[in-house]
């Protein structure tokens, strides 16, 4: 039996590969995965991480990305219980997709600056 990979096109509304997009680039999703980076997080610290985000909007995009196979929610059996959240093996490329933009970003920061000024 041939396995050949599915064709991705993002710019189909049928495609998958569209609402996985719509997740991993909202304004959440970035600073989420930027966030992670290679440790495991509580939830407590990505929410004071993430300036801005409130409590029902982080959960919403973890469970986005969970959902989407990018972060693993590990619960520990401690007393009192708590969850990490860490990025897998396929949300730590993503990851790093992100952090080149972010970094990019920062690269051409003063030419955005000057451009704002200048109107």
């Amino acid at each position: 039996m041939s396995h050949d990979p599915i064709p991705f096109d993002v710019f189909s509304t049928m495609c998958p590969s569209r609402e996985v997009l719509a997740h991993v680039t909202s304004r959440w999703g970035v600073l989420t995965l930027a966030a992670l980076g290679t440790e495991p997080a509580r939830f407590g610290e990505l929410r004071r991480r993430i300036d801005g985000i409130s409590e029902k909007m982080l959960s919403q995009t973890l469970k986005n990305l969970e959902s989407d196979g990018l972060v693993d929610r590990r619960v520990q059996s401690t007393l009192p219980p708590h969850v990490d959240y860490a990025l897998t093996p396929t949300g730590e490329r993503v990851a790093e997709s992100v952090k080149a933009l972010i970094v990019s970003l920062y690269g051409v920061m003063p030419d955005v600056m000057r451009a704002r000024e200048a109107l």
